[in-house]
């Protein structure tokens, strides 16, 4: 059974930084693709950071996070980690991690139809 499992939101002063894990479990990294989304209060929910393993460990970050965050993988924890620094107010947001579980490559890595499992979601709230 396809699960995730995320922990790490909590409430940061801007500058700081977090931690965001995503515990994967009943498939394969190796084989599939994570993206970490984001939605804000009254907006959509967007795209802001992702990994193909099937193609070579490709990555999309938004450029709205590029420079301050980081994707990395604990291959032994099946955990894919989102590193975030230099946080923003505007980095508040319900954060999810989310799985494409389609064999292949070619991943459309920012598309929220690539992914078929999603997190419950955590909080990061980034204010003084």
């Amino acid at each position: 059974q396809v699960q995730l499992v995320e922990s790490g939101g909590h409430l940061v002063q801007p500058g700081g930084s977090l931690r965001l894990s995503c515990a994967t479990s009943g498939f394969t990294l190796d084989f599939h693709a994570i993206g970490w989304f984001r939605q804000a209060p009254g907006k959509g929910r967007e795209a802001v950071a992702c990994i193909g393993f099937t193609d070579g460990g490709a990555t999309y970050f938004a450029d709205s996070v590029k420079g301050r965050f980081t994707l990395s993988r604990d291959k032994v924890k099946d955990t894919v980690y989102l590193q975030m620094n230099s946080l923003k107010p505007e980095d508040t947001a319900v954060y999810y991690c989310a799985a494409g579980l389609r064999y292949g490559s070619n991943w459309d890595l920012p598309v929220e139809y690539e992914y078929d499992r999603w997190s419950q979601g955590t909080q990061v709230t980034v204010s003084s």
